[in-house]
């Protein structure tokens, strides 16, 4: 059997199982060193497990860990199939072939499929930039750690990995001790047999290697040992003592530091520039140019001996800023441009059900209103780094980042070299949040570094060059209007917004080899509103995608982010409307939809929904799908000096099966706080062309003293995992905004609300 054609099999009566073979591309184009191969600290039974010497476990770790638990999780369910102790489970860094891609994962944000590379001519009737961006998805082999989907991509490839490598050492007993397998038991990573004769996985992994795996099967439910039940996060004890190794935390011999300055004004470029006051500052080594790569502003970088004289020398380069050739932006203009959109054009209409024009023509009345949600920057506490080095047409990059696949792009495209030139090693990322799905900073690292005659460069950005040059998550606006027939029943809704799509503009710079432009619906910017779960009797949603000129990119929940805001915040004006109760008028409205009124029945019980609460104090709720989680949300607030204090958050939520509870309910805890921190203070204005926030004096985060005490609950399920690291943003402002309501009568519509009255 050849490993490197067959990766994971089952010769069972069914015939062949193979795990991770469908993303591969073509089988000549795989790379000797692209997936998980012996080495001397182990032996690997498939692409991705290999056993060490000492009977440890090393799974290929294809995710970016940001916090989230990935690589705990992950763990997990290999641990789970070969019955070994977690604590005795390590992680290696995947390789850069498809199988460890997640080209699935765009599903959730493009409105088509990839399609299959070995589609050699265009399927009929896919438009020629679907099926052309499909065969380069493949080709590179995307590898994304975003859209919540983590564990959910690895749930049966890697239990089915693990489970295949479980089989071939079991197998490997068997034929070694010439006993039958069905005699044979595995505990703790120890096969035996009741003769007395046992092994560990680490005295029979080489013989495994050459084993066929026999017949795979999966652990039933009722045996599992480590799922469903909370574990110690793998990744703690480094973060606590300090060996945990962040972008910022890479060092290396000879290694130099580069500072960046962009040009101020977001589109623009710098024009004659003196560099001389900054050269001839000790430990300053060059100026190297920057141009607008991957979607950023164009600018420069000092080199220099360490990161001080780098910024030092930065600070001293004299030059002149010119605004884009367009004129520059302004939040206002934009915002009067977004809804004059709203008002003057059709849209692209991505749900509609009945006749809407009939039910507005014979409503008895209406209820509309407009929402706002503001521009808003990512503030991920490390702010953008990456270290590179190039030296003899090779390049190596160690960059804390979301998207592995197309930082090697990116870094071959500035240095001229081919992806096979090109090693990348992901560090922990110190927050992502889908900032760092982007890879401006990476192109950045490497164009400097080629000017460094093959020394190492860390290239890093201030927090002010942060927070002034972010891909935010867009502006947009919404009018919301229903249809109420003379007995009070809403028998119409209609939702148009508008606001810049994320995904086509996302794809355009960071695949450079994709030819053309690429301009489809993005779902993104009307997720949450398209798919809401209460159905009116005529609907018709629709989105004006605009190009606004700001760098956009998505955000913790992208779109549901603020479109959850707009529909959970008047689905409350519509029961105030019809004089209910917000949790009874959300039940009748949900009858075909029994998920949700579960998630919702159970947050209304562990809230106490419909006691009062204490005086002074009011309650909002708020329900919402996103990434296949559905999470309920109630906030308990009260007002201090005019000013929102949020003070109990009780979440419910269905993902699915429950891998580690803890890492949910962590999950819940940061999400509350994240979208609590935008719902109370998150707002980018530009003026000028320039970004007014530029630190957390101006762009403030939630404080300790204003956390919320969070409680979560899991609904029981027996379905495959789903989001967990987003779908808690969503509720929370709507939430809060209900609540508020409920306490002082006033409709918030618009983001932020740091004060109310």
């Amino acid at each position: 059997m050849k490993r490197r054609t067959l990766l994971l099999s089952a010769a069972g009566a069914g015939g062949a199982l193979v795990v991770g073979w469908g993303l591969l591309p073509a089988r000549s184009r795989l790379g000797a060193g692209d997936l998980m191969l012996p080495t001397a600290d182990g032996i690997a039974l498939n692409g991705w497990i290999k056993i060490g010497a000492d009977g440890s476990v090393v799974i290929a770790m294809p995710r970016s860990e940001m916090g989230q638990g990935v690589h705990t999780a992950l763990p997990m369910l290999a641990a789970e199939e070969l019955d070994i102790p977690l604590a005795r489970m390590r992680i290696e860094q995947a390789g850069a072939d498809a199988i460890y891609g997640n080209v699935a994962a765009l599903v959730g944000v493009l409105p088509f499929r990839p399609y299959n590379l070995a589609d050699e001519r265009k399927p009929a009737g896919v438009q020629a930039s679907q099926w052309v961006l499909g065969k380069l998805a493949r080709e590179l082999g995307i590898n994304v750690t975003g859209g919540s989907s983590s564990v959910a991509d690895a749930w049966e490839v890697l239990r089915l990995a693990a489970a295949t490598a479980r089989a071939a050492l079991v197998g490997a007993a068997s034929l070694q001790w010439k006993l039958p397998v069905t005699e044979l038991s595995v505990k703790d990573g120890m096969i035996s047999h009741p003769s007395g004769k046992s092994a560990s996985y680490g005295e029979l992994a080489r013989f495994a290697a050459a084993t066929p795996p026999g017949t795979v099967t999966l652990k039933d439910r009722k045996d599992w040992q480590l799922i469903g039940r909370s574990a110690r996060r793998l990744d703690l004890p480094a973060k606590v003592d300090g060996s945990a190794r962040f972008g910022l935390d890479v060092r290396l011999p000879g290694m130099l530091y580069a500072a960046v300055r962009l040009c101020p004004m977001l589109g623009g470029s710098p024009g004659a520039i003196d560099a001389a006051p900054a050269l001839s500052l000790p430990g300053v080594k060059r100026m190297v140019a920057l141009p607008a790569y991957a979607g950023s502003t164009a600018g420069f970088a000092v080199v220099g001996a360490t990161t001080w004289h780098a910024r030092r020398g930065a600070d001293a380069v004299s030059v002149e800023w010119r605004q884009r050739t367009q004129g520059p932006l302004e939040t206002r203009q934009i915002e009067a441009a977004l809804e004059s959109a709203v008002r003057n054009e059709s849209g692209f209409v991505f749900h509609k059900h009945g006749d809407i024009d009939g039910a507005e023509r014979g409503a008895d009345r209406t209820v509309e209103a407009w929402y706002r949600a503001p521009y808003l920057a990512h503030a991920t506490m490390e702010p953008m780094n990456c270290t590179g080095q190039v030296s003899g047409g090779k390049v190596v990059v160690w960059a804390p980042t979301q998207v592995p696949g197309m930082a090697r792009a990116i870094a071959a495209q500035v240095a001229g070299v081919s992806l096979d030139d090109v090693t990348l090693h992901v560090t922990l990322l110190g927050g992502g949040f889908g900032r760092r799905l982007e890879v401006d900073y990476v192109a950045q690292a490497v164009r400097v570094a080629m000017d460094c005659g093959g020394l190492p460069v860390q290239l890093a950005w201030s927090r002010e060059q942060d927070m002034a040059h972010d891909f935010y998550r867009p502006m947009h606006v919404a009018l919301l209007r229903a249809a109420i027939d003379a007995q009070g029943q809403i028998t119409g809704l209609r939702i148009k917004s508008a606001g810049d799509a994320i995904v086509p503009r996302q794809i355009k710079r960071t695949l450079p080899k994709l030819a053309g432009p690429i301009d489809l619906p993005d779902k993104t910017t009307s997720e949450g509103l398209f798919d809401q779960p209460y159905r009116f009797p005529n609907q018709h949603v629709a989105h004006v995608a605009t190009r606004m000129g700001v760098p956009v990119g998505p955000w913790r929940s992208v779109g549901h982010s603020h479109n959850a805001f707009f529909s959970e915040c008047f689905i409350d004006e519509l029961a105030a409307a019809a004089g209910q109760d917000p949790l009874q008028f959300r039940r009748k409205l949900l009858v075909n939809a029994p998920r949700q009124l579960a998630v919702l029945d159970l947050v209304a019980a562990k809230s106490g929904w419909g006691r009062t609460p204490l005086p002074g104090r009011a309650r909002g709720i708020a329900l919402h799908e996103s990434f296949g989680s559905i999470v309920a949300q109630v906030a308990e607030v009260s007002l201090r000096d005019g000013r929102p204090q949020v003070h109990r958050v009780w979440c419910a939520i269905d993902c699915g099966t429950v891998v580690n509870p803890d890492v949910v309910a962590q999950q819940m805890e940061g999400s509350v706080v994240f979208a609590l921190t935008a719902a109370l203070h998150g707002k980018i204005n530009i003026l000028g062309g320039q970004v007014q926030q530029t630190n957390f004096s101006t762009y403030p985060m939630v404080h300790l003293r204003e956390a919320p005490h969070v409680e979560t609950w899991t609904i029981a399920s027996e379905g495959p995992p789903s989001g967990v690291g987003e779908p808690g943003v969503p509720p929370l402002a709507p939430a809060v905004a209900n609540a508020l309501f409920a306490l002082t009568g006033r409709r918030l519509r618009s983001l932020p609300f740091a004060v109310v009255v």
